[in-house]
């Protein structure tokens, strides 16, 4: 029995620009949604996904977010595999992808749940203003290094 067949340079596929760029955004989510409950939740015990409510719910929800989580990451990583075996991978706009995604999660878990939803805040007891700073600085420079990537990737025209 043969095994998969692998394009050679007659058969090779083009780039998948678009879907390089999504896989690596789920799993920019995926890893920074990773990050935000096993550091500050867990580790540092600063806060839950959701605070404005009792220890059982707050706890329900981290574990919600951790599911959602390892679902983004597995999803993506098949996405990114496939695009792999068919030769369809664009690297340079996968990465770009991860730094987006990691960038936008950040962003979005500061500004919108942090801020807006108030679902939770950083750290509790302590002026937060430092924390807020740091938190969305980090995102931005995660997103515009992601755009600089794409950009680059673009305009270079490569893998």
């Amino acid at each position: 029995m043969a095994g998969p067949r692998l394009p050679d340079a007659r058969t090779a596929a083009v780039p998948d620009v678009r879907s390089s760029l999504l896989a690596g955004a789920l799993i920019g989510v995926a890893v920074m949604a990773a990050v935000d409950e096993i550091v500050f939740h867990q580790l540092l015990a600063w806060h839950h996904f959701y605070d404005r409510s009792t220890p059982s719910v707050a706890l329900l929800s981290d574990g919600l977010l951790h599911a959602a989580e390892l679902i983004g990451l597995v999803a993506g990583f098949f996405w990114f595999a496939d695009l792999r075996r068919r030769a369809a991978l664009a690297t340079r706009h996968a990465w770009g992808g991860f730094l987006l995604g990691a960038g936008g999660f950040q962003v979005f878990d500061g500004l919108v749940d942090h801020k807006v939803l108030r679902l939770h805040q950083i750290r509790y007891g302590v002026h937060l203003v430092p924390y807020d700073v740091l938190w969305n600085v980090g995102g931005a420079v995660l997103l515009l290094a992601g755009a600089a990537l794409v950009r680059r990737a673009r305009a270079g025209g490569r893998r």
